[in-house]
């Protein structure tokens, strides 16, 4: 192992500012994802085993978890509760991922911690055992932050990826949630929905109840089985609860959620699309199992408030009206198939502009399959990203599928590597009666939102 720590340390060899910290962290990248427990458990022991203190509730899920999370935040906040929230990636600054209330952790605590964090790290990373990850750290830092100087009543607790090996199921939490499973991460968790589903299902704990929004029947019947073989309830949209639009326009709609405990009339929410009904109705389920199960109390004006006034940057999210833009984070096929619905039920315009760019290890042809019908002008562009995609390979891969799928629609095609000229292109060439639209990689999102909105305190990154 390379130990690079000196290159951030002050004279007494700890980290000497937030931005040290931050490199620090991130600096550990170059050691990669690496699936499995060993070094969070080993860590963990070393600091005492802080995160057995708190009460999690754990989100998986291929699309739709940080807007589950966002639900659930607001609505729980809003009843006077204390609360954390551990999200990935984030989308304007690294201190985003660590939420108290709703609010960043500060630099100064972030520095504190990275620094009683650090000596363990290197330790362990002179074992056989490995440098532990960026994210495993980072993962670390949260459970220091909320079980040593936030102490909330509830952990809102992100998957970063998987959820069976994922570094956050350390963790044994009061409720289980999964989103949905879709055609993600194919390379790290199975060439089959049923593999995939395995590893999501891999969070689910004996007699922890679990919510989800899954609805494929391969999908289902992997969840309701590992449910069985660990003795606890499940709660599956369309047999438990579900939802019914009610109202859908523009940043606002509303529905009736029904579920197996009671029906609720016209909840409204901001975050647009039928997804966001979905996850939302997600977070009810999730809500009303807390009740049952852990006698959690949220009055139905909060539920109604909290639901409304979640938000969730960087997904359908209009970030400019002169002309219009929207960023939406759609970096794999279903949730380019939720973009593709999305514009066609909530939106009007007369052409459509798409600025698009992906990483190398994503199912770009499926993903493109849902945009190619609906677009006139097709910018793609690189993410300034390590694993970033070449702009010209996605070309040849657009205008072979053009032919394969014999896509009517004429459209312009166009490489624009430099992501800031391909922003740039997109305000130009959207009318006043059209939509611009910035898609695929939320690393690409990240540097478009910052941009658009004059976000000088931007970072961004994983």
């Amino acid at each position: 192992m390379t130990d690079t720590s000196n290159a951030y340390a002050g004279e007494s060899g700890a980290l000497p500012s937030y931005q040290a910290a931050v490199e620090w962290i991130t600096g550990l990248v170059p050691f990669g994802i690496r699936p499995g427990l060993d070094r969070i458990e080993a860590l963990m022991e070393r600091l005492g085993n802080p995160h057995r203190r708190l009460k999690f509730i754990h989100v998986a899920g291929t699309n739709g978890k940080g807007s589950t999370c966002a639900y659930l935040t607001s609505v729980l906040v809003k009843s006077g509760y204390d609360v954390g929230t551990f999200t990935s990636p984030y989308i304007t600054k690294f201190t985003n991922r660590f939420q108290y209330n709703g609010k960043d952790i500060e630099e100064e605590t972030l520095l504190k911690l990275a620094n009683e964090l650090r000596p363990h790290v290197e330790a362990i990373g002179r074992t056989e055992l490995g440098s532990p990850t960026m994210f495993e750290v980072s993962t670390a830092l949260a459970i220091l932050f909320y079980a040593k100087v936030t102490y909330p009543d509830y952990v809102v607790w992100e998957t970063g990826l998987g959820g069976r090996l994922d570094v956050t199921n350390i963790v044994y939490p009061v409720l289980s949630i999964i989103t949905n499973i879709g055609h993600d991460h194919m390379d790290r968790l199975g060439d089959t929905l049923e593999k995939v589903a395995e590893e999501k299902a891999g969070i689910i704990k004996p007699g922890v109840p679990v919510v989800s929004a899954a609805t494929q029947p391969e999908v289902k019947a992997v969840l309701k089985r590992v449910a069985a073989e660990k003795k606890c309830s499940i709660y599956m949209i369309g047999e438990h609860f579900d939802e019914q639009a009610l109202e859908v326009g523009e940043d606002e709609q509303s529905f009736r959620f029904r579920g197996l405990f009671r029906d609720i009339d016209s909840l409204r929410i901001r975050l647009n699309g039928a997804h966001q009904r979905t996850n939302a109705a997600v977070a009810v389920m999730a809500l009303e199992v807390l009740r049952q199960y852990n006698a959690l109390v949220v009055d139905d004006e909060v539920l109604y408030a909290g639901l409304e006034e979640a938000a969730w940057p960087g997904r359908l999210e209009m970030v400019q009206r002169n002309p219009r833009i929207l960023l939406d984070g759609a970096h794999n096929p279903e949730g380019a198939e939720m973009l593709a619905a999305s514009l066609k039920s909530t939106y009007q315009y007369e052409k459509l502009h798409v600025v698009m760019g992906m990483l190398e290890n994503k199912n770009h042809q499926d993903t493109f399959k849902h945009i190619l019908p609906i677009v006139d002008t097709l910018i793609l562009t690189e993410p300034d990203y390590r694993m970033k995609m070449d702009a010209m390979d996605l070309a040849e891969i657009v205008r072979k599928l053009r032919q394969d799928m014999q896509v009517e629609r004429p459209f312009e095609l166009v490489v624009e590597k430099d992501w800031k000229q391909a922003l740039q292109t997109l305000q130009q060439i959207t009318g006043s009666k059209d939509l611009g639209v910035v898609t695929g990689t939320l690393y690409l999102i990240a540097d478009a939102r910052a941009r658009l909105l004059y976000n000088s305190d931007s970072e961004k990154g994983w």
